[in-house]
């Protein structure tokens, strides 16, 4: 294993244990998806539920643009592999 994979293997990881305490302290995960505009996000909830968000700069705060349906949530998360 390459030094840069061994690096990719440990951030991944520190993620992974960061969305976890994260959700576990009942916070939402938020979740950058490179395909996305910039302004948007995704943001995982404690209750596994998952909303796609914008970020309104002149709010300070994030506008909901869309609750994934169940079946949509697990597809990103599998996608992104976080189950």
């Amino acid at each position: 294993m390459s030094e840069l994979e061994l690096l990719e293997n440990v951030a991944t990881s520190a993620v992974h244990r960061l969305r976890t305490e994260t959700l576990n302290a009942g916070q939402p995960f938020m979740i950058n998806v490179a395909g996305l505009p910039k302004n948007q996000c995704y943001l995982e909830f404690p209750d596994q539920s998952i909303q796609l968000v914008s970020f309104e700069k002149y709010k300070s705060d994030f506008s909901v643009i869309k609750q994934l349906s169940s079946r949509d949530s697990i597809r990103l998360k599998k996608s992104l592999g976080l189950v």
